[in-house]
């Protein structure tokens, strides 16, 4: 017998899901507003799973994984949410403060890290290191 992702969730961890959720979307410091609009969903449906009431597709657990930055696994109960592992303070605080950042200086902030990892790795290879 196949059971759906939405039977397993609310026999298994609808309410770890739910406080999971929140958790996660309260300690990057995004309304549910917010992340209803970045999942491109209505506001009270993401509400709704946030309390419980109701069970989002896999496709879009996915998704909200993918956004707070989660494994599917994590967000659903079946292990513990992993604290990024920053060891910079500076960057510590930094990081805490991102999800505040418009879409638009998130993007330019992924795209000068990732020129800074690629310009890294370069000068790594070049100099065998």
């Amino acid at each position: 017998m196949t059971i759906s992702f939405q039977d397993w969730l609310s026999e298994n961890g609808m309410e770890i899901f739910a406080t999971r959720l929140r958790e996660a979307r309260e300690a990057r410091n995004i309304t549910q507003a917010r992340l209803a609009d970045l999942l491109t969903v209505n506001r009270r449906v993401y509400n709704r799973w946030e309390r419980g009431a109701s069970v989002p597709q896999l496709d879009t657990v996915v998704k909200i994984a993918q956004a707070l930055q989660m494994s599917v696994d994590a967000l659903v109960g079946l292990e513990k949410p992993e604290a990024p592992k920053i060891h910079n303070p500076k960057l510590q605080a930094l990081y805490a403060q991102m999800d505040s950042l418009s879409d638009e200086d998130q993007q330019a902030l992924i795209v000068l890290m990732d020129s800074l990892v690629t310009r890294t790795k370069m000068a790594k290879l070049i100099t065998g290191q």
